[in-house]
């Protein structure tokens, strides 16, 4: 690892970009996580002798600082006390529904907030210990919100951004939040506080106005007081729609082996003239419920025929000590069971229901084989998964049915943009892709590729940090 002080851009994220494999004969090596973060901000990190701050994902799991493929990794510890409050706690019961609208109550605790203060700081801390002088450090999401300002604190030096990965509720939601103002006052210690909307950042600069006063943000600008009468610093607050390796999707879903495997998925499903699709965590704020009341519906009134169509739902573990997500998994296993014990055949299921998650090859032969996506989520930051499907589509077919309420819906907007809360709606435009001409889903999905390409995560990585550095050194000519 370089000098532990010579890093000149730190990334800082709940989790490292690796996961800690045990072989069963007890040796442990790391795998390089899947997801676009680590893909966007690799070339920066080699560039600039990047660091990168986090969790290995184990409690009780005390590591130094290692390499792993060119990349500087700074592990924080946790317990298993700190995982099971800052992180199921106070991230995943407090502020996960509280910023997806409150479609499941959010849980207040004053020692998951406590937990949440305590990991906050241990993250600033191992921040600062490896950033060099007028360093970059990048923040990432609703699990580290207090860092930006205690780093400002102890490294007044740091060009500070952070980026939120989920919404930003609006203020009548987020007022609910016991600890709203520290909250608030800890994004403000960034130089640049990027969010996946334009909503979600009008909507924290309200929060600054009601909490601070209405002469404190002009346009994306906030004014941020020193908290010891020194000169006041501007920050910025303005949305940077995420993205996906658009180029390396695209390549992977062209290989022979990637064709192959899609007819032969078509063909174990029984080769159905129609295959829909829906891929998520299983999480309450992905609509999975509602897609499948629509679904079922459909099946009911005689629109679907099984053997004629089929619903492949995808749905990786996710959360599954918290309380409202074993709930959920409970309901979501009890409907499926229900509609394939209804409509099911001998040689043909309704509905193909995979309860874990796969590798990206698969899931672009996945992608390739659906004539259909259902993005039905109630809220949600981006939806990546969208710009998947779009970004595997190279024959120019399929169909896209989007939530208005997904991120990916600003920019997307050939696809079949939905309110999952209307059925009704939803089954109209179920049926409306069933019967699309070939004609339309090529130039619909011709534009929605356009649309990914020119905006991929390199792009999103770029635009946010050249005008991070504009911004920091905007407010330090002040």
């Amino acid at each position: 690892m370089t000098d532990s002080s010579q890093n000149d851009f730190i990334v800082v994220s709940n989790r490292l970009p690796v996961d800690r494999v045990v072989e069963p004969d007890g040796t442990a090596h790391w795998r390089r996580s899947p997801g676009g973060l680590v893909t966007a901000l690799e070339p920066v990190m080699r560039a600039s002798e990047g660091a990168w701050v986090g969790w290995a994902g184990k409690p009780d799991l005390e590591l130094e600082p290692f390499t792993e493929d060119g990349i500087d990794l700074v592990p924080v510890p946790l317990s298993a006390l700190e995982v099971q409050r800052y992180y199921e706690g106070f991230s995943n019961d407090t502020l996960w529904p509280l910023y997806h609208d409150v479609i499941a109550a959010p849980s207040y605790h004053r020692e998951w907030w406590e937990a949440y203060q305590v990991v906050n700081q241990r993250f600033t801390d191992a921040a600062a210990e490896v950033a060099a002088p007028g360093a970059t450090v990048w923040v990432q999401d609703y699990q580290l919100q207090l860092v930006p300002a205690m780093l400002r604190a102890q490294r007044p030096d740091l060009v500070i951004g952070f980026f939120n990965h989920i919404p930003f509720p609006p203020y009548g939601i987020y007022a609910q939040l016991p600890w709203r103002r520290q909250i608030v006052e800890g994004l403000l210690g960034a130089d640049l506080i990027g969010f996946q909307r334009v909503a979600d950042a009008g909507n924290f600069t309200r929060a600054v106005r009601r909490l601070y006063g209405p002469t404190t943000t002009k346009g994306t600008s906030i004014r941020v007081p020193s908290p010891d009468g020194g000169p006041e610093r501007i920050a910025i607050a303005k949305a940077f729609p995420i993205s996906i390796d658009v180029a390396s999707f695209e390549e992977l879903a062209r290989r022979p082996e990637t064709i192959e495997r899609a007819r032969q998925i078509r063909e174990e499903l029984g080769n159905p003239t129609t295959i829909m699709l829906g891929v998520d965590r299983l999480d309450y704020t992905k609509g999975i419920r509602h897609r499948l009341k629509a679904y079922g519906e459909l099946l009911r009134d005689g629109d679907i025929e099984v053997g004629d169509a089929v619903l492949v739902q995808v749905a990786s573990p996710s959360r599954e000590r918290v309380a409202a997500y074993m709930q959920l998994r409970d309901e979501i296993e009890l409907t499926v069971g229900r509609l394939n014990g209804t409509y099911s055949t001998i040689s043909h299921s309704a509905i193909a229901y995979l309860h874990h998650g796969y590798p990206r090859e698969e899931m672009a032969a996945l992608y390739l084989a659906a004539d259909i996506m259902l993005v039905t989520a109630l809220r949600d930051g981006m939806n990546l998964v969208a710009k998947e499907y779009v970004a595997c589509r190279h024959d120019d077919d399929g169909v896209l049915l989007l939530s208005e309420f997904a991120g990916a819906a600003d920019e997307l907007k050939n696809a079949l943009l939905i309110n999952p809360h209307d059925i009704d709606g939803l089954k109209e435009s179920m049926v409306k892709a069933l019967r699309m001409p070939k004609k339309e889903r090529a130039s619909r999905m011709r534009s929605l590729r356009r649309r990914v390409r020119d905006n991929d995560v390199s792009s999103w990585s770029d635009s946010f940090l050249t005008t991070l550095r504009q911004s920091a050194d905007a407010a330090r000519s002040m």
